[in-house]
């Protein structure tokens, strides 16, 4: 029956199996991965004379809400008026006209072009390599790695702020400024034959495996600070073996691979938690918070400018510890603070301005009742 669907779809759309063919049929479709630059058969499973077939569990990256039955995944991988051809029957249908009944039938979808590719893995990596050709553009011609890192600090960050509304379209398309970064750096590396992006998805996906015995091997790990300890363990022998391939006399520390352009905060907390997965760490909080006491006094006793740089440097370290050992990420409990500053902050000058003040005339009695009045207004808020 295939030889028939193939000849017919050779005639009539040109099809050259040469340039590759998805074969699935309808009912396991959304666990197919199947590429849209490259021609699909969709065959129901009784043309292909095997036994029924169960509906296929959603394919993970095509699995969310809009993905959950054939006619939605080509409506996501394909052009509403891309052209449907049906074997035995008159063209003129799309995808955005097809209907159930449709499926009980074989069809041909023609390969999309690939700058149509959108939802493809492989779509903005052509984009990217088409924008780099020699009459793509300019500006992207220019791009070198060096001059792409703010660009990927920038959007790391807009994904950071856009999580704090949780899964949202707009997370979405953040997500997918943040991705552009990674394809670019990969373009520009494999350029200069270095890697590319197989070799990204293939380094990320080796290690993630292999950092998880207890799924994908033997290991056994009940908690999530099992989890944490075995990490810990693992990624010790890859750094020792990283010495052995280098010549490194020693391994590498447990704190490296930690960027020092991360901001302070975090990077203080990263270091914390890898510390203490290798057991450097309070036995409780009480020690952490006497330890606050004790930097507090060292600061205020501090004898001049540089000591009490130093130790505020310790003070915020150890206000640190008290974040992680009560589960805190103190990154954004201090972005939240700024917030409510900047919020709590307009309302003072908003306060002064409606009294026909400037905040300079006002003194700091005057302005901390304005301030502790838009605490109360907050509160009020809240609560109504």
């Amino acid at each position: 029956m295939l030889d028939a669907l193939l000849a017919e779809a050779r005639l009539r759309w040109g099809l050259d199996p040469a340039d590759g063919l998805a074969v699935v049929t309808a009912e396991r479709l959304v666990g197919t991965p199947i590429e849209p630059s490259r021609p699909v058969l969709v065959v129901p499973t009784a043309r292909l004379r095997t036994a029924a077939d169960a509906p296929a569990t959603p394919l993970p990256g095509r699995h969310g809400p809009r993905g959950r039955d054939a006619l939605s995944v080509l409506a996501r991988l394909y052009p509403a008026d891309h052209p449907v051809g049906r074997f035995g029957r008159e063209d003129g249908t799309t995808v955005g006209a097809l209907t159930s009944p449709d499926l009980a039938q074989p069809l041909y979808l023609a390969p999309l072009a690939p700058v149509a590719d959108a939802a493809s893995p492989w779509g903005m990596p052509w984009i990217s390599d088409r924008l780099r050709a020699p009459d793509g553009c300019p500006w992207d011609r220019e791009q070198t790695h060096e001059s792409l890192r703010n660009h990927l600090l920038e959007e790391a960050y807009e994904v950071y702020d856009a999580l704090a509304d949780g899964a949202t379209p707009a997370l979405a398309g953040e997500l997918g400024d943040l991705l552009l970064q990674v394809v670019l750096h990969a373009q520009l590396a494999a350029e200069a034959g270095v890697f590319d992006l197989t070799d990204v998805w293939a380094a990320i996906a080796t290690k993630i495996v292999r950092r998880h015995p207890h799924v994908f091997g033997e290991s056994e790990a009940r908690t999530a600070a099992d989890v944490n300890r075995q990490w810990e363990r693992i990624k010790a022998a890859e750094r020792a073996v990283a010495a052995d391939e280098t010549g490194a006399e020693a391994p590498n520390s447990a704190l490296d691979g930690i960027s020092r352009s991360l901001p302070a905060l975090a990077a203080s907390q990263e270091m914390q938690e890898r510390a203490a997965n290798l057991g450097y760490d309070w036995p409780s909080i009480d020690g952490v918070l006497d330890k606050v006491r004790e930097e507090v006094g060292e600061l205020v006793e501090a004898d001049d400018d540089n000591e009490r740089a130093e130790e505020l440097g310790d003070l915020l370290f150890v206000l640190v510890n008290v974040g992680r050992k009560t589960g805190i990420e103190v990154e954004a409990a201090l972005r939240a603070a700024n917030e409510k500053f900047r919020r709590r902050f307009r309302h003072v000058e908003l306060a002064a301005a409606a009294r026909g003040v400037a905040l300079r005339d006002l003194s700091f009695e005057e302005l901390d009742a304005l301030w502790d009045a838009a605490k109360a207004d907050e509160r009020r808020e809240a609560t109504a």
